[in-house]
């Protein structure tokens, strides 16, 4: 898992992990994937195990997890555990591809007080809409796509842009980089070490998502290796940080991922 992408706050997200029964595994992957609320689905090598984000209202029952999910035939189990902190995500990695000077040049500036300059409106969230699959579109497709006058387009890109409410990122595909191994890591740290291990795991140059969350797994690791000795040695460098135990598993298939440059925007 790569990210967690743009949410409206007091919004929370669930990591699942869900057995599925043979056979069921792309008729579940095609419904989940339909779900606005789920933004990010693989499924294990193993090819019986989906692994997705769900974001939830944190504190209440999820219905996908508590009704929707158990009802469902071809589903054996669902484990949810609840993001409890975010040490690093995927707009936070770094391959050192780009040299420091190209980093720069290809970094938005943004505008003091970001995103607390004016309030979200209609004609805003038509725009943002109209830009959620390619965030770099031409104000002309705009226009055409809202029915607002090209002016007031024009105007609220520049505005959104500035504020910090408009953000593109480009999704590379990691095998162009060499990084054939996708994988989560899900680790068992103690707590009093907690927060240095993620902070330690955040700043490796192979990790790409870690995440406290709840459960016997406390620490969620994403990462893009080059191959399977690659991240043997990885796992046996956990000991080191004070990692008590650890379960890997590999990704098979990238289900429902960002695949295109994204507009966001906080509410």
């Amino acid at each position: 898992m790569i990210a967690l992408p743009s949410r409206p706050d007091s919004v929370g997200a669930l990591f699942l992990r869900i057995r599925v029964l043979g056979g069921r595994l792309d008729a579940l992957t095609a419904a989940l994937a339909a779900r606005p609320e789920i933004p990010f689905i693989d499924v294990s090598t193993s090819g019986d195990e989906i692994l997705a984000i769900s974001w939830t209202r944190p504190g209440t029952r999820d219905h996908l997890v508590f009704r929707d999910l158990p009802a469902t035939r071809a589903v054996t189990s669902v484990a949810a555990v609840t993001v409890l902190h975010v040490f690093g995500e995927a707009s936070d990695w770094r391959h050192a591809v780009l040299s420091d000077a190209e980093r720069t040049a290809l970094t938005p500036v943004r505008q003091p007080g970001g995103v607390a300059a004016g309030p979200v409106d209609d004609i805003d969230r038509d725009i943002l809409a109209a830009l959620e699959d390619d965030a770099r579109a031409p104000a002309a497709a705009v226009v055409a796509r809202t029915g607002h006058p090209d002016s007031t387009v024009r105007r609220r890109i520049a505005r959104l842009s500035r504020s910090g409410r408009l953000l593109t990122q480009v999704v590379v595909d990691p095998r162009r980089l060499g990084l054939f191994i996708d994988a989560n890591v899900l680790m068992r740290v103690a707590p009093d070490r907690l927060d240095g291990v993620g902070r330690a795991l955040a700043a490796h140059p192979a990790v790409h998502g870690v995440f406290a969350t709840a459960g016997a797994s406390n620490l969620h690791v994403a990462v893009w290796l080059r191959d399977l000795e690659h991240l043997y040695r990885f796992t046996q460098d956990l000991g080191a940080l004070g990692v008590d135990g650890a379960e890997t598993v590999i990704v098979g298939q990238a289900v429902k991922r960002p695949g295109k440059t994204r507009a966001a925007w906080t509410v």
